[in-house]
């Protein structure tokens, strides 16, 4: 059993983060298993060495300790041009001159993580076409998924808390982005590799990324590897219903922390709206472990909202 924590150094740790971070250690240690610490700083638009910093801290300040790391998915470049160029000798693959403008005004529905189902609009372009409009605009590179009715194209997996799952991947996200026109690996391809390149063997993370996991299942297969177990968390929101964010610095630990608020707490709140501990309950994550179960957090699977009676119970 093989955990990961993967925080993007985009801002500081806010409680949604904590809330899927809490989740995946208790999980692998009341399994004796292990945590890996990955810093996805693949994205230089996002990646901070200096916020990167700041949630190691919060980790630490909460407790929840890790196994090997931090590694840090900068310096794993040639890994991922590696599987790129594996899926690119196989012929599932094909350069793409969609901008974002032009794929958001498609009348195509969206993905469970809002991104638009792709058309197959560069699928079927000639070798000319390709030349004439790689001189205007370097293009992306897209996987080809099976047409609807192909089997290979039905992803399957039960997942440890929101149960079965079925995607036809055609249907459901189209061909899909491995890299971006920037030259920038796409998520859905660096994670894989990164998740089976490491070991891990268990993914916990919130569950507005449930839909991106037909794909890194089917892009684990294509390239060899096994796909993780995968569990996903309720998110926190708003009263609104607008997910908590690290933009808006809704609950952030930096702000927490400035208050006064104690790691204890924190882990009480979380833990409690969860069903993992008694409402009013709070200590150290470790003293979880024994009562750790997926079946609780099952049964807790709602969205938690962030109203005034749950911040009273944070600050007190």
């Amino acid at each position: 059993m093989r955990g990961r924590f993967a925080p993007t150094p985009s801002g500081r740790m806010h409680l949604g983060n904590v809330f899927a971070a809490l989740v995946a250690w208790l999980s692998a240690r009341a399994e004796g298993g292990e945590m890996v610490l990955r810093i996805e700083d693949l994205d230089p638009r996002a990646a901070s060495h200096e916020r990167a910093e700041l949630l190691i801290d919060d980790l630490r300040w909460l407790g929840l300790d890790w196994d090997e790391g931090p590694l840090w998915q900068s310096g794993r470049a040639a890994l991922y041009d590696e599987a790129i160029a594996r899926l690119d000798a196989a012929g599932l693959t094909y350069p793409c001159f969609c901008s974002r403008a032009e794929l958001h005004a498609a009348s195509a529905p969206h993905a469970s993580d809002g991104t638009p189902v792709y058309a197959g609009t560069c699928r079927g372009l000639s070798a000319e076409e390709v030349a004439r409009r790689s001189a205007v605009r370097p293009p992306a590179t897209r996987l080809r998924v099976p047409e609807v009715g192909d089997p290979a194209g039905t992803i399957e997996f039960s997942d440890l808390a929101y149960g079965p799952q079925r995607e036809v991947l055609a249907r459901e996200c189209g061909d899909f982005l491995v890299r971006r026109s920037d030259g920038v690996v796409a998520y859905q391809l660096a994670v894989v590799v990164d998740d089976a390149l490491m070991g891990v063997t268990q993914v916990v993370r919130g569950r507005d990324l449930l839909g991106s996991c037909a794909r890194q299942t089917y892009l684990a297969g294509l390239l060899g590897w096994e796909a993780p177990e995968y569990g996903h968390v309720p998110l926190l929101v708003a009263p609104d219903g607008r997910r908590l964010s690290k933009r808006d610095r809704d609950l952030d630990l930096g702000v927490l922390r400035e208050r006064g608020v104690r790691p204890e707490r924190v882990v009480g709140v979380l833990a409690g709206a969860l069903g993992l501990a008694e409402k009013g309950w709070e200590g150290p994550a470790a003293e979880l472990v024994g009562t750790f179960s997926w079946e609780r957090v099952a049964a807790h699977r709602d969205d938690v909202v962030c109203d005034a009676e749950f911040l009273a119970k944070l600050l007190g």
